[in-house]
């Protein structure tokens, strides 16, 4: 964690790390590992709540715990750019990181793979790698998806590649 701003480095030490090294094949050490996975989900929820820097929701929409969807939003000059998320825990899991996608803007930045799908390859792929079994959804939200739109949203914006719903909807109008 050298190198990191407090910031980041305080919260990361504050998200609960997981234990039980299981993938969605391994059937009641996977239901232990999503027991985890809720734990330090609400752990890091509740932290952000409390910081006033509540930013996603996030749930899982199978009974399996293996999709998961929900919303991100990232604020930019004072106005809130929100964004489906949605992601797939892979079969290789936790050895593999989930892979983020936000499909609403599938295409408008070369960060970004097909399908919505955020790139993490450079720097976060290997520190999950580094922690693995001990990092978990709510790790890759904070250390993946959180820095990600910091980077790009702005830019996006800047651009004119995203435009905000109001902006949206007036100039539908006219």
């Amino acid at each position: 964690m050298e190198g990191w701003d407090p910031n980041t480095k305080s919260t990361l030490t504050r998200i609960p790390l997981l234990t039980t090294k299981a993938g969605p094949r391994d059937g009641a050490a996977w239901t232990q590992r999503l027991k985890e996975e809720y734990k330090s989900l609400i752990a890091y929820t509740q932290m952000n709540k409390s910081n006033d820097n509540d930013w996603f929701r996030i749930s899982a929409s199978n009974p399996e715990g293996t999709r998961w969807t929900g919303k991100c939003w990232y604020v930019h000059n004072l106005l809130k750019y929100e964004f489906d998320l949605q992601f797939d825990i892979p079969i290789t899991y936790p050895a593999t990181a989930p892979e983020l996608e936000l499909p609403e803007i599938d295409g408008k930045t070369q960060k970004m793979y097909r399908g919505g799908k955020i790139c993490l390859t450079v720097h976060f792929k290997p520190l999950w790698a580094k922690n693995c079994p001990r990092f978990g959804i709510a790790h890759a939200l904070c250390l993946g998806l959180a820095p990600w739109l910091a980077a790009e949203i702005p830019i996006l914006v800047d651009s004119g590649m995203i435009k905000h719903k109001d902006d949206a909807a007036s100039s539908a109008e006219s």
